[in-house]
């Protein structure tokens, strides 16, 4: 829902997509959606809270997802609180994940920015050759690049749990829509839909369709799992499926990556 991050997306997939497709079109010419698998017998010991120091540690770092870039998140990547409002107050946190704010009151907090790594389309026709369709569809290809905004966040006392709950409201609550503002701009989603994702202590997934320009609409994909008294949440979009009018998957490799190494720091 972030505008800024919208506009920077594009700027980075077309800094290396535009530049796979001139070459290779130039030739010779240029889950289960709800609960992870914690042992739930086992009696517990008090679970751990990451320090902000640990957190940084825990975070995803160049390598660890193959075929993405993972780089510390800008101060327009991620939202400010006070920033967002909701036209409904149930939705609130539906917002603030879909603006990589972190919900409720965590201990401390870290973000990182992944972007996957554009696919090299086979080689073809040169861009010269392209009718206007073509190029419409070579260039739809050559943005559909999945962007994730990554936070981590570790509560105290059930503050993890809650947080997850509050995401779980939200999607039931605000299914039929709502409207969010944000830095003096607003977003009218369309519908809040549920999706599967697996892992943690518990985790749940949600589609956040909004209107997008000339009658196309833009979705984001929010993803949350709780390992311990962490929750790592997750805003994935897409531009080039949405140009397309095309579905994208959730970033998996990126979540699964991410909670195992929550896992191993906890």
């Amino acid at each position: 829902m972030r505008s800024s991050l919208i506009r920077r997306t594009a700027v980075a997939a077309s800094a290396v997509s535009l530049a796979l497709l001139v070459s290779a079109c130039g030739g010779d010419k240029a889950a289960d959606g709800g609960k992870g698998g914690g042992d739930k017998g086992a009696a517990a010991a008090p679970a751990k809270v990451l320090t902000a120091a640990e957190l940084e540690q825990a975070m995803l770092t160049q390598g660890d997802v193959p075929g993405h870039k993972i780089s510390p998140a800008r101060a327009g990547d991620v939202g400010k609180p006070g920033d967002v409002t909701v036209d409904k107050q149930e939705c609130l946190p539906l917002a603030h994940a879909a603006s990589s704010i972190a919900l409720g009151k965590p201990a401390a907090d870290a973000t990182r920015k992944v972007l996957e790594e554009a696919k090299k389309p086979s080689p073809g026709k040169s861009l010269a050759d392209m009718t206007d369709k073509e190029m419409e569809e070579a260039l739809t290809s050559a943005f559909a690049v999945t962007v994730t905004v990554d936070k981590l966040a570790a509560y105290e006392g059930k503050g993890a749990e809650e947080a997850v709950a509050s995401l779980r409201t939200a999607g039931a609550a605000c299914a039929g829509g709502f409207t969010v503002t944000q830095d003096g701009e607003q977003t009218k989603v369309l519908k809040v839909e549920e999706a599967k994702v697996s892992g943690g202590d518990e985790s749940g997934a949600w589609v956040i369709t909004t209107a997008g320009e000339e009658g196309k609409t833009l979705p984001f994909k929010v993803a949350a799992v709780r390992q311990g008294t962490t929750v790592a949440t997750f805003m994935a979009m897409n531009i080039g499926a949405s140009m397309g009018g095309t579905d994208f998957p959730l970033p998996t490799a990126v979540i699964d990556a991410q909670v195992a190494k929550v896992a191993k720091a906890s």
